[in-house]
């Protein structure tokens, strides 16, 4: 490796990776999945040596174990149970199920294969070291680095501003509860690790509160709450990844697996992996009140909101009692917008990424890694947002958009 090792920990991923990993350790643990990644940039290109640091980056992720300090924190997380953190103690990546070449027009390839159990705990870190290895070997990274920090210290003290700042034409921003999700597109694990520092320590006013990070292995080191649920892997999985599945139903099969791990625990439900208007065919009177809120990921969050927000009222159950997550490319500025929208109708919480992990001078990487396969089959996303799925099977994607539109126009 050129570069100093960027992932130091089996804890430095996403909480949400944890979540649906006990539940596929208890239900799905014989489950297999393929995983892609995807460059969405247009204009960005890996060099080879940008590949094979990625390649001895990966290796050396590969090496760490969770230590018993790291486990003891797992258990001690309310709805983490025992016998997924005794398995997550013989846990080791396997580079063996990687497959990384320059066979790809962005000059980078990654596909991962193997159990779900274990190939959906490489997404976040493979993303993270794609992310670092890139901007610190095509930029200078000390002046990305510089500009970070100066519009990281922008950002704070917009949000450590009152109302007589207010009334003096001064930048203020009012979010409510807030979190940070930008482990996956981060400029590097330092930018990071400053900015979640930095919003912890920050005074807010009573304006806005910082509750945690999706980073288990930051909430760890700063005292902070780990956050996150579902991805949509769990919707696709659960629900496409078992052939006598009819798709169309992937949100019901997805709550009922999690309602029996869970119960009334870590109960925020995505609703965009097969368009919203159908998750709420699925989401009625009991998954409702069992599940405190639900996430946004796709489409317009304004209508977005207004829909869910009718929904509860529909079903008797008072909106204000429920958390509106809102999560999709957002800016302290749309945050504080949705939060003003929002705040008089039900609980509202954000989770902000590449706006707090990764904003200097120069375009963050849009970068993915998505399930394409599970169990030998094609799965596929189709959010409230055209052009966000990855399926490499467009007779697939047909398929199971056929599959939505027949239940919108059929179940009643």
């Amino acid at each position: 490796m050129k570069l100093n090792p960027i992932i130091v920990s089996l804890l430095e991923t996403d909480m949400y990776k944890f979540s649906m990993g006990q539940a596929i350790y208890h239900q799905f643990s014989d489950y297999k999945t393929t995983w892609t990644f995807k460059c969405r940039n247009k204009d960005v290109h890996f060099t080879e040596e940008m590949v094979e640091e990625i390649r001895e980056q990966i290796k050396h992720f590969c090496t760490l174990r969770f230590t018993e300090d790291e486990l003891d924190y797992l258990e001690n997380v309310k709805w983490m149970k025992g016998s997924y953190v005794d398995f997550l103690r013989l846990w080791q990546a396997r580079y063996a199920d990687f497959k990384i070449t320059t066979d790809a027009e962005c000059g980078l390839s990654i596909e991962t294969f193997g159990t779900w159990l274990n190939t959906s705990l490489y997404e976040i870190p493979t993303l993270a070291i794609v992310n670092e290895v890139y901007f610190r070997m095509a930029y200078n990274y000390d002046e990305l680095l510089k500009s970070f920090k100066e519009r990281l210290s922008a950002k704070v003290e917009a949000l450590e501003a009152d109302e007589a700042d207010e009334a003096q034409g001064k930048n203020v921003y009012r979010l409510g509860s807030f979190s940070e999700f930008g482990l996956r597109r981060r400029l590097s694990s330092e930018a990071q690790e400053l900015a979640v520092k930095t919003l912890a320590e920050a005074d807010y006013n009573g304006n806005s509160l910082f509750v945690g990070t999706s980073n288990v292995y930051l909430a760890k080191k700063y005292n902070l709450t780990p956050v996150g649920t579902m991805a949509h892997e769990w919707i696709m999985c659960t629900g496409q990844g078992n052939h006598k599945h009819n798709p169309a139903y992937s949100n019901w099969y997805a709550l009922d697996a999690w309602v029996r791990e869970y119960g009334i625990l870590n109960g925020i439900a995505l609703t965009d992996a097969i368009t919203t208007d159908c998750f709420l065919k699925d989401f009625q009177l009991t998954y409702a009140t069992l599940f405190g809120g639900v996430r946004h990921d796709s489409g317009d969050p304004y209508e977005w909101g207004d829909k869910m927000i009718k929904h509860y009222e529909s079903l008797g159950i008072d909106a204000a009692n429920k958390t509106l997550l809102f999560s999709d490319s957002l800016d302290f500025d749309r945050a504080d917008k949705l939060y003003r929208y929002f705040n008089a109708k039900a609980k509202v919480a954000f989770g902000i990424g590449t706006y707090i992990s990764n904003d200097t001078d120069v375009p963050a990487l849009n970068i993915v890694m998505k399930t394409t396969k599970c169990n030998g089959m094609d799965v596929a996303k189709i959010s409230d947002n055209p052009g966000k799925g990855m399926c490499k099977n467009p007779e697939y994607v047909e398929y199971l958009q056929r599959c939505i539109d027949w239940r919108m126009n059929n179940d009643r």
